[in-house]
């Protein structure tokens, strides 16, 4: 049986992801920074609550160390935990918010890869799934047809930006690993205070696909709900 941790998943496309993801047959492990509401989404859907904090460095180690304790290996990671930061004009913008959300929507994933790799490597078939969006593309923000295009929202885009170039990183260095970049589109979440048109449910897609692929799957992309996107 497939075994799945998932970041930042009390709520939204995480919480989504959990319960389809054990409706197709995974054991999930359902990580939260926030105690009871890991714990109360963690029983709605089927999986196994674990407490993490991508910040904090202890928190990350203490999540793997119960992973390695109750199941001994995983074998898909999503990092899907991140937060939006402030959006309009910029002129205000201080590093202080710059740094929190890099902190959770870039360093964070590194936090919480770096900790989980040992347990990936005992996978026959080891998966990391980074959430990203369409929001941290060139291409795409740049293209007046699409909604992208029309926010401003600068550190939320710039760390998605980041975390896309990372997942390319990554997936060069380990070459046993499929590590691939999941964009759910413009869906109503608490993020963007429910105005996506999408569903939680279609918000969900890409990164299910991903994580529900048989072996071979290639690593290194960038995948949207209706397919493969084209890094930009």
């Amino acid at each position: 049986m497939t075994i799945t941790f998932i970041t930042g998943a009390n709520k939204g496309l995480g919480r989504e992801t959990a319960r389809r993801l054990v409706e197709a047959g995974h054991t999930v492990l359902l990580g939260a920074r926030d105690p009871e509401a890991g714990a109360r989404a963690a029983a709605a859907v089927g999986a196994r609550f674990v407490s993490i904090d991508v910040t904090d460095d202890a928190s990350v180690a203490a999540a793997a160390a119960d992973v390695a304790e109750h199941e001994g290996a995983i074998d898909v990671l999503i990092n899907n935990a991140g937060i939006h930061g402030p959006a309009g004009d910029p002129s205000g913008l201080t590093g202080a918010e710059a740094l929190g959300v890099f902190d959770v929507n870039v360093a964070g994933v590194v936090r919480t890869t770096t900790a989980f790799l040992p347990l990936l490597r005992r996978s026959a078939d080891p998966v990391i799934i980074n959430v990203s969006s369409g929001m941290g593309s060139l291409a795409l923000t740049h293209d007046p047809s699409r909604a992208e295009s029309k926010v401003v929202a600068p550190l939320y885009t710039a760390s998605k930006a980041a975390l896309t170039m990372l997942t390319t990183q990554y997936a060069k260095a380990f070459p046993g690993i499929r590590v691939n970049a999941a964009d759910p589109g413009y869906t109503a979440t608490d993020l963007n205070g429910h105005s996506g048109p999408q569903t939680v449910t279609e918000g969900t897609d890409a990164i299910v696909g991903l994580a529900t692929e048989r072996p071979g799957a290639g690593s290194g992309r960038f995948v949207d709900r209706t397919g493969e996107v084209a890094w930009s």
